[in-house]
């Protein structure tokens, strides 16, 4: 043991390289691996007739991709992703300059408490919990009730974009919960971003004549985007990945996690599963090329 750690001690790059090895051993043969497992099933197709997998290389897979119901079921998720993310940044945002400018000693450790608490408990708990919520047994409907509000919930589940005689089985149900459940997500970078911006840029906007909203827009916001981006990557991602909340909120519209799911648990069809799987895969490889071009990484 000795002659060994004199070994190490003499070579540092030894020690460098044994420490590394057993992580990249797992990063390359477990995650890259399975990722290119999942590549070149998604170049095979099944036999419809017997339910084989044809393992002879063609692209018919990624074809069915562009067929109605499929490419429906990307741009639902494309959509809803972009959309929880754009919220998640309009709400984010304001909490995390008031963090980032104004809290201090124990408000800002109850900042953190407050944000950090909803990671802490279980991501099925509080999917369910919500159904409950926004069910019409919920307290949603009994403070609508209680308002006298019961026609504008009407009127609105009545819209063709929500979809459904119950918040709880929409689409908007299944926004509301995306963005409550990947919003720490967004808030955390974006206030380490704005904690970067030095008070002195701020002040000399104002002592320069710019009013509140104009160094909001031509200071403030340019400095923190970085930040929002990099919280977008986690938002957006999780979101074009998830197949929990639209199964338990959502309506018979499914996204692509369900189905993933469904062709390879369901239908057997294990390369179309894997052709869908790349979607995502594709779409965040180009988003984090330009939130690197965006300086994302070092708000992160």
């Amino acid at each position: 043991m000795r002659a060994l750690s004199d070994t190490l001690w003499r070579r540092p790059r030894l020690t460098i390289a044994l420490l590394l090895a057993p992580p990249l051993i797992w990063l390359g043969v477990v995650y890259l691996g399975a990722l290119a497992a999942l590549l070149v099933q998604s170049f095979f197709s099944i036999d419809h007739f017997t339910g084989q997998i044809n393992r002879t290389f063609t692209l018919a897979t990624y074809a069915e991709l562009f067929r109605a119901s499929n490419f429906d079921i990307i741009l639902r998720t494309v959509v809803m992703a972009a959309l929880v993310t754009l919220a998640s940044a309009v709400i984010a945002f304001p909490i995390a300059y008031y963090a980032a400018r104004y809290a201090r000693g124990r408000w800002k450790a109850l900042f953190y408490l407050g944000v950090m608490m909803p990671l802490w408990s279980s991501y099925l708990v509080k999917v369910y919990s919500w159904k409950l919520i926004l069910a019409r047994e919920g307290i949603l409907t009994w403070g609508a009730a209680k308002l006298h509000l019961t026609w504008l919930l009407d009127g609105w589940l009545a819209l063709p974009v929500v979809g459904g005689n119950s918040l709880s089985v929409s689409a908007t149900g299944t926004f509301i919960v995306f963005v409550y459940v990947w919003l720490p997500y967004m808030i955390l970078p974006v206030q380490a971003a704005l904690e970067r911006v030095p008070p002195s840029m701020l002040e000399a906007s104002g002592d320069l004549g710019a009013k509140p909203f104009q160094t909001l827009r031509h200071v403030l916001l340019p400095l923190a985007m970085p930040g929002v981006v990099a919280g977008s990557i986690f938002t957006f991602s999780l979101t074009l990945g998830d197949y929990i909340i639209p199964g338990i909120i959502g309506s018979s519209r499914r996204f692509i996690g369900q189905a993933v799911y469904e062709q390879q648990g369901v239908a057997g069809n294990t390369p179309l599963a894997a052709a869908f799987a790349m979607v995502p895969i594709l779409i965040m490889a180009a988003y984090l090329w330009a939130a690197k071009k965006k300086g994302a990484f070092d708000a992160l």
